[in-house]
């Protein structure tokens, strides 16, 4: 009841996509949501390639399952991104996901090396660009998503502006972490949804346990879409996060912050790297310092997010669900 043509693409029996979400989305995530019958995705923005190869290797050793990597061109130095994709590359992964302004030549060259590509936007624009560059899937993403935010266009209508905007198969994401939401997506023609806050909060996420904790303590109208956390992006690139006290003198003044225009103030450390308030790093585990003063990244939908739970018990509720409202439909 639940296949849609996305699963033969990926080798799913679910259309459940794991966002590739910056250094949360490691490899125990990634193996668990793919053995649980969805897309898991490795999230290695600004990774080494050795890095890249050592998570490749271990999702590899936990699941037989495809999976995916996210990087993205527009957050990285572009020497770096080229030997981050010739890695992804050489290992042969199956599938590349991409976000943020669209980079033709990164499709072009992970479809050359025979990858299914997915490329994540904001507006009908940019995904008539990727489709016209090769992208096999486009992902939709509405205002309504935690983390980094593309769009300024909620779900509802997003995701079917791009449906009528594209003919390659189209992934809601920004709102979605229910199966209520995952029937709701496909009603309005997308043939998945790709989730990311409700993979935060699970068990095998590489987040700190306070940002998980906080997701599950949290409320729809407790996030903020803001630019201040910037260090390490280019300006303009809002995100969506937690409340907290370091965000209280952002709700006058929102947007308009620059990233060469923050104080590098230390506030955490990583494996010795300093890692800076208004940084765009949000709390993680190998991560010490005062992190209820980084980016806590979450969408709309954290009110929904009741429990930190494994990866396959939130698939598998979405999929329960999904199924009970099909069949409570009775669709002639």
């Amino acid at each position: 009841m639940l296949e849609t043509p996305i699963c033969e693409l990926f080798e799913c029996r679910y259309p459940i996509l794991q966002a590739g979400m910056g250094g949360v989305a490691r490899a125990r995530l990634a193996a668990a949501v793919s053995n649980a019958g969805a897309l898991g995705c490795l999230g290695m923005v600004r990774e080494s390639p050795e890095f890249i190869r050592e998570q490749v290797h271990k999702v590899r050793s936990l699941t037989e399952r495809p999976f995916g990597v996210n990087l993205i061109p527009s957050a990285t130095d572009p020497v770096q991104f080229h030997a981050e994709l010739d890695e992804c590359i050489r290992l042969r992964v199956p599938v590349m996901s991409f976000f943020w302004s669209v980079a033709t030549d990164a499709i072009k060259k992970a479809k050359d090396a025979g990858c299914i590509v997915i490329y994540q936007v904001g507006n009908a624009e940019d995904a008539v660009l990727a489709e016209e560059a090769g992208a096999d899937v486009i992902v939709a993403q509405g205002f309504e998503a935690g983390g980094h935010v593309h769009g300024t266009v909620g779900s509802l209508v997003l995701i079917q502006d791009v449906c009528d905007a594209v003919s390659v198969p189209v992934v809601a994401s920004g709102g979605f972490s229910s199966g209520r939401s995952l029937v709701a997506a496909i009603a309005l023609g997308a043939q998945g949804i790709q989730v990311g806050t409700a993979f935060v909060a699970t068990e095998e996420s590489f987040a700190h346990l306070m940002h998980k904790q906080r997701i599950v303590d949290s409320q729809a109208s407790d996030t903020l879409y803001t630019d201040a956390f910037a260090i390490n992006w280019p300006p303009g690139s809002p995100v969506r996060v937690l409340r907290s006290e370091e965000t209280v003198e952002l709700e006058s003044q929102p947007l308009g912050h620059l990233p060469d225009e923050a104080a590098r103030q230390q506030v955490a450390e990583e494996g010795g790297r300093p890692i800076y308030l208004m940084s765009t790093d949000s709390p993680l585990q190998s991560m010490t310092g005062d992190l209820h003063r980084l980016a806590m990244y979450a969408g709309q939908v954290t009110g929904q997010i009741k429990q930190v739970a494994s990866a396959a018990s939130v698939v598998q509720r979405m999929v329960d669900e999904a199924r009970q409202v099909l069949s409570n439909l009775r669709i002639q």
